[in-house]
């Protein structure tokens, strides 16, 4: 057990984590220049083997550590690799990416720990996609007083890059110029990391860089 909580990896599961990045871009490019169901159902074997087994050894294997760091169960999450295509005019039927999600057990609108495999990406990140209209309220009351200071401090210190704020204006009843004026105009915070080593230490250490932030707004939101 290392400082922080964090447990060291098995070498088995830092084989499926190291084989894990290599194989799934070697099929999601193949599978980007070949979008179609025939072409996935010839080869579907492949993927659960080489992505989908891997993937989710590589989540078991994380979430108990990542409960250890945060003091609470985690569930974890794959995301299909179907897209959904009833509202887009992009109708290939499947993502060409691979990502994983760690979540707190049994909290639907907590944040989530995230892993992102992409052609030309590998990213960790955590926080929220979208918040509930009562979560940006208690997110702006929060910010706009005495605390904002303090979380925009850990979000700064974190080391990760928070996604750019959806409005372009800062919402009544505060001032435009208001010194949180950035994330007041937040309906999510969501912060993100390249991650250059493959080694699942490195995984854990970006978890651990955030910690301190998850901490000092855990159950603001």
């Amino acid at each position: 057990m290392r400082a922080g909580g964090i447990t060291e990896t098995s070498d088995s599961a830092m084989t499926v984590f190291e084989t894990l990045v290599p194989d799934a871009r070697a099929f999601l490019g193949a599978l980007r220049e070949n979008n179609s169901r025939d072409w996935f159902k010839a080869r579907k074997s492949e993927y659960v083997a080489r992505l989908r087994e891997p993937a989710e050894a590589l989540l078991a294997e994380t979430a108990p550590k990542l409960g250890n760091l945060v003091g609470r169960p985690m569930e974890t999450k794959l995301f299909r690799i179907e897209r959904d295509v009833r509202f887009s005019k992009d109708k290939t039927p499947y993502n060409a990416h691979l990502h994983m999600l760690w979540r707190e057990a049994g909290r639907e609108a907590g944040p989530g720990w995230f892993l992102g495999i992409g052609l030309d990406y590998l990213r960790v990140g955590w926080g929220w996609m979208a918040w509930t209209p009562a979560q940006t309220a208690a997110w702006r009351d929060a910010m706009a007083g005495p605390r904002g200071e303090t979380i925009d401090a850990a979000i700064r210190a974190c080391g990760m890059e928070p996604r750019a704020p959806e409005l372009k204006r800062v919402p009544a009843p505060f001032a435009a110029d208001h010194a949180m004026s950035e994330h007041l105009r937040r309906k999510s915070l969501a912060l993100w990391s390249d991650l250059a080593d493959v080694a699942p230490a490195a995984l854990m250490a970006e978890f651990a860089r955030v910690e301190p932030l998850r901490a000092e707004i855990d159950g603001l939101l």
